[in-house]
């Protein structure tokens, strides 16, 4: 058989033709269907993509500018993803050998982006939506408070408590770590919710003791009774406790009853008694009292006023009543410096002193001097004029200074009592003129002594307006 030209076509079989054909019509078919899939997944996947936008625009309307900035470069990937998706449906239509071969994975690897894309997005959108206050977001669910632990079991009956151990129990501060069996009475309340039993202790302090056991959970119920319990007491710190209820009472609380306020009337005066009467004339005691009463004490004057020295006259602890009422007329004043009684209402203002009402003032012979200046060598200090003296043991000491209308000179007590002060006496001048003061001393101890004199303000000897100093040197 002779062989074809080289230029000349080689014959084909009619066979073999109709075979090629057929497979190129399959292989055509093959490819339309994959066309036409990755179409259909291609434009579903959209529909989602736009949904999700417009969830994300709906969102992002309904939230703050904030979170309008946050959420934009999420809009701006998504339109990324869009285009992104658009250049691969394109790609998909463009007849090419390798994705005719290999059509199917490449679908389903871009649906698998797509569909990943709005997934990993939409959680970030509505984060920036309700974390910006959205009411859109579903509200949180309250957590689940877990109850508390409860003791309900009772231990064994222990040893009972003794005296001791009961007073140390009840009292604030001490007793920690005592343990035993007893009872105890006090008021119910609620802790945390919790029963517990408020006691008065031996101090009027109040202790506070858990109450456990079964009947825990009814105890609550007696809130603000008195209740009563017995079992384990456990005082676990100074000031509180556990205790392991056997048994318990509870009273209900008496209504109080409110009684009606008295109608404005003045009390009642009443005689004061002799001890009454000695603390209304001691220093720095019975504030308050008032009553009748007869006082006996030396009259003095403060500018125009009559005062009653009952008590310490001249020191800083004197106590003095100013004397009022229809008693206080001119005619006292040739009593000035004598010893008066006082009867009438004292009233005791202070520590130091108050006033009187008096109803009926008697003259009393003056007490005779304790020390007569006779046959004294006497030293003189006058006016408000700071020095040192000499001064003999045994031998006198006299300071005169000028008084001034609402205020007194003094001395310290412990100053009277170290130098030996023996009289303070308020001297009227008959012309008129200012009173003035004589302190008379006679040292009893040989030494050094710094005496202040204080003029301080009448009825309170704590204001004082100036004061000066003078040493005074004890010679045997």
């Amino acid at each position: 058989m002779a062989k074809p030209k080289s230029g000349a076509k080689k014959a084909t079989p009619a066979g073999k033709t109709g075979a090629k054909s057929a497979a190129k019509k399959d292989k055509s078919a093959r490819l339309d269907l994959i066309k036409n899939a990755s179409k259909r997944v291609a434009t579903s996947t959209t529909k989602v993509v736009k949904a999700v936008a417009e969830s994300v625009a709906k969102g992002v309307k309904g939230s703050s500018k904030k979170a309008a900035v946050e959420t934009a470069p999420d809009k701006e990937k998504v339109v990324e993803k869009d285009k992104a998706v658009e250049k691969e449906k394109a790609a998909d239509k463009a007849p090419s050998k390798k994705s005719a071969a290999k059509p199917a994975p490449a679908a389903k690897s871009a649906t698998a982006k797509q569909a990943a894309a709005p997934a990993a997005k939409t959680p970030a959108g509505t984060k920036g939506a309700s974390g910006k206050g959205s009411k859109s977001s579903a509200p949180a669910v309250p957590a689940v408070e877990k109850p508390k632990p409860r003791a309900t079991k009772l231990p064994p009956p222990g040893e009972p408590l003794t005296k001791r151990e009961m007073e140390q129990l009840l009292t604030a501060g001490e007793g920690r770590g005592v343990m035993g069996e007893g009872s105890l009475k006090g008021r119910l309340v609620v802790l945390n919710e919790m029963p517990n039993l408020v006691v008065v202790g031996r101090d009027k302090r109040e202790l506070t003791f858990l109450l456990q056991g079964p009947d825990q959970e009814v105890l609550p119920a007696y809130v603000n009774h008195k209740v009563s319990v017995s079992g384990m007491i456990r005082k676990t710190t100074n000031h509180g406790g556990v205790v392991d209820v056997r048994k318990y009472s509870a009273k209900k609380p008496e209504a109080e009853v409110v009684e009606a306020p008295p109608a404005d009337t003045e009390p009642r005066l009443r005689y004061l008694s002799p001890g009454e009467v000695s603390m209304v004339t001691a220093a720095g005691m019975g504030a308050g009292i008032k009553g009748f009463a007869a006082v006996r004490g030396n009259l003095e004057m403060n500018g125009e006023e009559f005062i009653l020295v009952v008590s310490n006259g001249g020191t800083r602890q004197q106590v003095s009543f100013l004397i009022e009422g229809k008693a206080a007329v001119k005619s006292l004043r040739k009593n000035v410096g004598h010893t008066l009684q006082v009867m009438g209402v004292v009233d005791k203002l202070s520590g130091w002193g108050g006033r009187i009402i008096a109803e009926n003032v008697e003259p009393r012979p003056s007490e005779a001097r304790a020390v007569s200046r006779d046959e004294m060598e006497m030293v003189h200090i006058e006016g408000e004029v700071p020095t040192s003296v000499d001064v003999r043991l045994n031998h006198g000491l006299t300071v005169r200074l000028p008084e001034q209308p609402g205020f007194t000179w003094a001395i310290e007590p412990t100053a009277a009592k170290r130098v030996g002060l023996r009289e303070a006496n308020f001297e009227p001048v008959p012309s008129g003129g200012p009173a003035t003061r004589e302190f008379f001393f006679t040292p009893r101890n040989p030494g050094t002594f710094e005496v202040e004199f204080f003029l301080a303000k009448a009825l309170t000897p704590g204001l004082v307006d100036r004061s000066f100093k003078i040493n005074v040197t004890v010679k045997p």
